[in-house]
């Protein structure tokens, strides 16, 4: 599928289906601050639009900082399943935050970004990587010795400078900012993003 097709494709999803997946991580996050347990779904419950694989990432903010985010770099299992699991992981299992409580989920914006399959880029040194991204489009995983971390598209809207948002995304992944070696790689996707205000 060219990223032409996916970008049509989930928007058409996304406009069909949007306020279901939207819901539906809601009730993933009310029912683990209920119960602390995963929402048990039936794909059957679903369109079957919803029950074909698909990646996303959810995403929670409160007064406009990160409050959470965990995702899906690649399709593994249905869209349907990955939305409610990512938003329970986003609300209670990012490492960089305490579980969500009652009163910060009420305030919270979460938003889902589904994710196109990840492609291999290839360049000839970083000058390269940088001239071929596209701002505010591309999605950036990259990887190097073991370390590898992933920027949605999103990210682009803090750091619109394509040097800024490669050096952040390698410290993220734990590299120096200034990094490069022959074994660094880098994929790029596209992604299509809903969001829900309280």
């Amino acid at each position: 599928m060219t990223a032409d097709d996916f970008e049509s494709k989930t928007k058409d999803l996304l406009e069909a289906h949007g306020p279901t997946l939207l819901e539906l991580a809601k009730q993933s996050i009310r029912h683990g601050l209920e119960d602390r347990t995963t929402l048990d779904i039936d794909i059957a419950d679903y369109p079957d639009d919803l029950g074909r694989d698909g990646a996303c990432f959810v995403t929670l903010k409160l007064g406009g900082n990160l409050r959470g985010c965990i995702g899906s770099p690649q399709a593994h299992q249905p869209l349907i399943t990955d939305v409610a699991e990512n938003a329970y992981s986003a609300a209670f299992r990012d490492p960089r935050f305490s579980a969500l409580t009652e009163n910060e989920f009420r305030d919270c914006e979460l938003s889902i970004s589904v994710l196109s399959p990840p492609v291999p880029m290839s360049f000839a040194d970083e000058a390269d990587l940088l001239a071929q991204l596209r701002p505010g489009i591309d999605g950036l995983i990259i990887e190097d010795g073991g370390r590898r971390a992933l920027f949605l598209p999103a990210v682009w809207r803090q750091l619109p400078e394509k040097q800024d948002f490669l050096a952040h995304l390698k410290t993220k992944a734990g590299m120096a900012a200034d990094h490069f070696s022959p074994a660094f790689k880098a994929q790029r996707f596209i992604a299509e993003e809903i969001f829900d205000t309280p």
